[in-house]
């Protein structure tokens, strides 16, 4: 009898936060089209659970991505890669529905091409001093595909999106705070505790008033500040008129922290 494949992603529920864990730390959690598949999936477990408010997507072992696996993934890539039923696509570029609720992207060891996509389709994101980045597509004959020509210019400016993209550069933890790219450098040690840290903090807050700020954020970013500016006043209506909503007014006269339900 043949036996099912291991799990190249795993899922772990910490209260309201899902923690997605890249392992195939064999081959340095480099991307081949069953990791993938998972982590797709994985993606939309997270969009499906009304319990999960906070994804942390880390790797195990030394590495976060060593990057695409060309070798494996590379025909299915040319042939049009599609999000499996029940999937998300984790870099919002590719194929399927995009998630709509906060993800951290936690980094070590090597970051290199759809590592940092992946990061540039995060919210926030966190990396080790010890993390290596590079975009190495144009030395491999082919070019960034995953969101890294649409999005790293915005977030780091055209000439220092240019400086990496176009050489395929390593460049080290300080510069990806520098470009933007990060939001905070520790210590190996530190890392995944912060991420659960600052996760733990979102989860916190009212779930519809965190995915409406990010519906917003992201209208304005990929539409354009009228679009998103003429949506506004519908968006508030709806929040207005939420029970999180209502709890937050209660909370605050009351003085405690408020218990947010997401309804």
């Amino acid at each position: 009898m043949n036996q099912p494949s291991p799990s190249h992603v795993t899922r772990e529920r910490r209260g309201h936060v899902l923690m997605i864990g890249l392992d195939r730390v064999a081959k340095r959690n480099a991307f081949d089209l069953d990791l993938l598949n998972e982590l797709s999936l994985a993606y939309g477990e997270f969009e499906a659970d009304s319990e999960a408010r906070v994804a942390v997507v880390f790797g195990h072992g030394e590495h976060f991505t060593a990057g695409l696996d060309l070798v494996s993934a590379g025909a299915a890539l040319a042939e049009g890669w599609q999000a499996p039923p029940g999937g998300c696509d984790p870099w919002g570029v590719l194929a399927g529905p995009r998630v709509n609720k906060p993800v951290i992207v936690a980094a070590q060891g090597y970051c290199l091409t759809v590592g940092i996509e992946l990061m540039l389709a995060a919210d926030i994101n966190l990396c080790a001093s010890n993390t290596r980045f590079a975009q190495k597509e144009v030395q491999r004959g082919i070019f960034p595909f995953g969101g890294a020509t649409l999005r790293l210019h915005q977030v780091a400016g055209w000439g220092n999106a240019m400086r990496w993209l176009l050489t395929g550069d390593e460049f080290d933890a300080h510069e990806a705070l520098h470009l933007g790219l990060v939001q905070e450098v520790m210590a190996s040690e530190d890392l995944l505790p912060r991420a659960i840290e600052l996760a733990e903090r979102i989860a916190r807050q009212a779930p519809l008033g965190v995915q409406a700020t990010l519906m917003s954020a992201r209208q304005a970013r990929y539409e354009g500040e009228m679009a998103a500016a003429q949506a506004l006043p519908a968006l508030v209506k709806t929040l207005l008129n939420s029970e999180d909503a209502k709890e937050g007014v209660r909370s605050m006269i009351e003085k405690r922290p408020a218990i947010f339900k997401g309804v």
